[in-house]
C-alpha cells in the first residue's frame, strides 16, 4: 500500500511540475484525468468524429420515386469507366474538384496497383435539374471477364446503364458482353463515347459500330471527354430523361435486396441494399429470408461515396444498412430483408457464379490455419463468386479448394488476402471441374449420381469405372484488326478451338467467336493473344456446356512413389508436352541428394517423360595414381552398389519451397 500511495505522490508532483512549466510557456497543461463515469462512457465506441456524422443527416424522404434514377456504368477494360464516375461525383459535389481525383471509388489496395476495378462500388449523387432535385444512385462496375458477376449483380439494383465505349479502340469484347447483360436484364442503355480528346479518336467510325452490332441509333450517343470533363454533364441530364424510375410501392411492408456486403471489425456485416418496397429506419426490427434470424437496425444510410448516415431509407434507394451481424455467414448477397411479423415473399436473388478454375490453397505454415480460416470466410463475404472446400494434402498440410471465375480473381483474391488480412499461403496449379459418367450400377450407388464433378485432379476416377469423360467448353469472342486474323485463328485451333462465327464490325475489325475447352485458355491463352495482336486484340468467353473428351490422369513419380500435390487432367494429345514441362521445372528445383532421383510422368503404367536429379558422389578414384585398371572398376562398382542401396532406403521429400517455386512457374506460364 505504502509503495502505491508513493507511486500516486511521485505522479501527482510529476503532473504539478509539468502544469507550471507548461504554464510558463504559454502552452496547455495536462489533460484532467476522467472521472470514474466518464471513463466508463469512453469504452462505448463514440463515433462522432467520423466526418459522416459530422453532416447533418440527409432527409431521405424529399426525394419522391419519380425523382430517383438507379444506374450502373458498364464498359470493356481501361475505357474510362473510373473517370466519368469520378466527373459526375465532381459535378454533383458529391467530393471537390481536385488534380488528386483519380478513381475515387476504386478504394482497394490491389485496385489502385494494377488500375483496374475489381469490385462494384455505390455513390448516391444530388443533382438540380430544372428546378427538381434529383437522387441518381451510381454503381461502378468492373470490366475484366473475371468480374462479370460483379456486373450482373449491380444490374439488378438498375434501371439503366451508361455503356462506355473508348473512342480509339471502339467496341470490344468485354463491350459486347456487358451490353447482353443489360439487355436481358431489359434495362434503358445509354451509349457513351468516351476519349474524344485523344489524337486518334474516331468517334463517327466508333457510332457506326455500335449502330451495326448493337442496333442504338448513331444519334443516341454521347460524345465525351471524362479525363478533361467535356460535355459530362449532358451524360447526368440523358441519365434524368431516358431512364424510368424504379417501379416500387413505398406504401407495401418492407423488402430489401443485399447485392453487396462488408465486414467491419467494430460494427459486424455492412450490408449495401436496394430498397423494392416499404421504408426501413433506424431501430427497426428485420428479418434475414435466408437465416429467419431477426436484427435490430443500428444505422441506415447512403454511400455518397463515404458512408453517411440517414433518419430512413425509401423503396426505390440504394443505401447501406448496419444490423449488428456478427457472423460473416449472416449476410448472404442475394438474401431478401423484411420487418418483423410482416413477412413477405423474398426476392429471385442471384443465381449463384459457376466457378471455371479450381486451385488448392494451403498455409505456408500450419500453425496459421485459423487465421487464414477467418480470413477467407471475411473475404469470401465481400467476394461471394468464389466457392469453398476443406481439403488436405500429405506434403502441404490441412487446406481448401477453392472456385474461382478466372485466373486474375485467383490472383487477386491472393492479392487481397496477402494486403488486408496479412496472410501467406500456397496456391496449387488450377484445374477446371471435369466430369465423368459412370459405368456399373454399384459406383452409382456409391457416389449416388451417374455423372460426377471432379474438382481435385487427385481423385480423377479410373477409365475402367467410366463410360465417358466431359470437359467445359466456353463461348469465346475475339475482336481484333484484320491484319491479325491469321496468326489468331492458328493459335486458336493450336488450343483446340472450333470456329463458330466470322463477322466484320467495320472495314478493319472483325469478330470471331470460337469454342474452345476451358483447361485450354484458363493459363497463358489471353498472354498469347496479346503478343500476338500487338495487344490490340480482346477477349471474352462466356459458359457452353461440356463435351466429351479424351482425358487422361497424369502422374508424376519421385523414385516411383507419386506426388499427389503435381497430379494433373491433360487431353490425351497434349500429354507428352506437358509430362516434360513438368519433369524439368522439377528437376530444375528439387536439392541433389546422395542418390539419383528419378522423376517421370506417367499415364497409368506408362512411362511418357523422365528427367534425372544425378546423385551428389564422391571422387573414389582420387587415391589411385595410375595402377592397374581393374583396381579402379573395383573400387566404382562399390560405390554404385552404395548408392543403390541408399536409393532403395532413401525417401525423397519434395520441400516446401520446391513446391511453390514449381506451381508458381506454372501458373507464371
Amino acid at each position: 500500500m505504502w509503495m502505491l500511495a508513493g507511486q500516486g505522490c511521485w505522479r501527482r508532483s510529476a503532473l504539478a511540475a509539468w502544469a507550471t512549466r507548461a504554464a510558463r510557456r504559454g502552452l496547455p497543461g495536462p489533460r484532467p484525468a476522467p472521472t470514474r463515469g466518464a471513463a466508463a462512457e469512453s469504452k462505448t465506441p463514440d463515433r462522432s468524429y467520423s466526418s459522416a456524422d459530422r453532416k447533418e443527416k440527409i432527409d431521405m424522404s424529399r426525394f419522391p420515386v419519380e425523382n430517383t434514377r438507379n444506374f450502373s456504368i458498364i464498359a470493356h477494360v481501361d475505357h474510362g469507366k473510373s473517370t466519368l464516375a469520378d466527373r459526375l461525383l465532381e459535378l454533383t459535389g458529391a467530393i471537390d474538384k481536385t488534380k488528386n481525383n483519380k478513381q475515387v471509388l476504386d478504394k482497394l489496395q490491389v485496385e489502385r496497383e494494377r488500375g483496374i476495378t475489381v469490385k462494384a462500388q455505390t455513390a448516391s449523387l444530388f443533382y438540380d435539374y430544372e428546378g427538381k432535385q434529383y437522387l441518381l444512385n451510381l454503381i461502378d462496375t468492373p470490366g475484366h471477364v473475371d468480374f462479370s458477376y460483379e456486373v450482373s449483380r449491380s444490374l439488378s439494383a438498375c434501371q439503366g446503364v451508361l455503356l462506355v465505349v473508348d473512342a480509339n479502340e471502339g467496341i470490344q469484347a468485354q463491350t459486347v458482353a456487358n451490353f447482353f447483360l443489360a439487355f436481358e436484364a431489359q434495362l434503358s442503355v445509354i451509349p457513351v463515347i468516351n476519349k474524344i480528346d485523344l489524337k486518334n479518336a474516331d468517334p463517327e467510325r466508333v457510332e457506326k459500330q455500335i449502330e451495326k452490332v448493337f442496333d442504338i441509333p448513331s444519334d443516341e450517343c454521347i460524345k465525351i471527354s471524362a479525363k478533361l470533363g467535356t460535355n459530362v454533364e449532358s451524360v447526368l441530364q440523358a441519365v434524368i430523361k431516358r431512364i424510368p424510375p424504379p417501379k416500387v410501392h413505398r406504401k407495401n411492408p418492407l423488402r430489401a435486396l443485399v447485392f453487396d456486403s462488408t465486414f467491419d471489425q467494430y460494427r459486424g456485416v455492412i450490408a449495401n441494399v436496394a430498397l423494392f418496397d416499404g421504408v426501413v429506419s433506424k431501430g427497426d426490427k428485420i428479418v434475414s429470408a435466408h437465416t429467419q434470424k431477426t436484427y435490430e437496425v443500428n444505422e441506415v444510410g447512403v454511400l455518397n461515396p463515404n458512408e453517411q448516415p440517414t433518419h430512413k431509407l425509401y423503396a426505390g434507394q440504394v443505401g447501406y444498412l448496419i444490423a449488428g451481424m456478427k457472423d460473416v455467414t449472416e449476410a448472404q448477397i442475394g438474401d431478401t430483408l423484411y420487418l418483423h411479423k410482416q413477412p413477405v415473399e423474398p426476392l429471385p436473388g442471384f443465381k449463384s457464379a459457376k466457378p471455371m478454375v479450381f486451385a488448392g490453397m494451403y498455409p505456408i505454415d500450419q500453425s496459421e490455419y485459423n487465421n487464414l480460416k477467418s480470413a477467407i470466410e471475411k473475404l469470401t463475404l465481400n467476394d461471394s463468386s468464389v466457392t469453398v472446400h476443406r481439403d488436405s494434402s500429405l506434403a502441404l498440410g490441412a487446406g481448401w479448394r477453392l472456385g474461382f471465375l478466372g485466373l486474375l480473381h485467383m490472383e487477386v483474391f491472393n492479392q487481397r488476402l496477402e494486403q488486408e488480412y496479412n496472410a501467406s499461403v500456397i496456391l496449387t496449379t488450377p484445374t477446371v471441374p471435369y466430369k465423368a459418367v459412370l459405368s456399373s450400377a454399384k459406383l452409382i450407388k456409391e457416389y449416388r449420381e451417374k455423372e460426377i464433378t471432379i474438382i481435385n485432379p487427385a481423385q480423377f476416377p479410373d477409365k475402367s469405372k467410366v463410360t465417358e469423360y466431359l470437359e467445359p467448353i466456353v463461348l469465346g469472342t475475339i475482336i481484333t484488326p484484320d491484319e491479325y486474323t491469321g496468326k489468331i485463328m492458328m493459335l486458336c485451333q493450336a488450343r483446340r478451338a472450333v470456329q463458330k462465327n466470322m463477322m466484320y464490325i467495320d472495314q478493319n475489325r472483325i469478330m470471331l467467336k470460337y469454342l474452345f475447352p476451358l483447361n485450354e485458355i484458363v493459363v497463358d491463352f489471353y498472354d498469347s493473344l496479346k503478343s500476338l495482336s500487338s495487344g490490340y486484340a480482346s477477349f471474352d468467353y462466356e459458359d457452353a456446356g461440356y463435351q466429351t473428351a479424351e482425358l487422361v490422369k497424369m502422374d508424376i513419380l519421385l523414385n516411383g512413389n507419386i506426388v499427389e500435390e503435381l497430379v494433373t487432367v491433360v487431353h490425351k494429345d497434349k500429354a507428352y508436352s506437358a509430362g516434360k514441362a513438368i519433369c524439368e521445372r522439377l528437376k530444375d528445383s528439387l536439392p541433389r541428394q546422395l542418390f539419383e532421383i528419378a522423376i517421370q510422368a506417367a499415364l497409368g503404367s506408362k512411362i511418357i517423360a523422365r528427367e534425372t536429379v544425378k546423385a551428389y558422389r564422391k571422387n573414389v578414384l582420387a587415391k589411385c595414381y595410375g595402377g592397374d585398371i581393374t583396381r579402379k572398376m573395383k573400387l566404382l562398382k562399390r560405390q554404385a552398389e552404395g548408392k543403390k542401396k541408399l536409393r532403395k532406403v532413401g525417401n525423397v521429400e519434395v520441400p516446401k519451397d520446391a513446391f511453390i517455386k514449381v506451381l508458381k512457374t506454372q501458373s507464371d506460364k
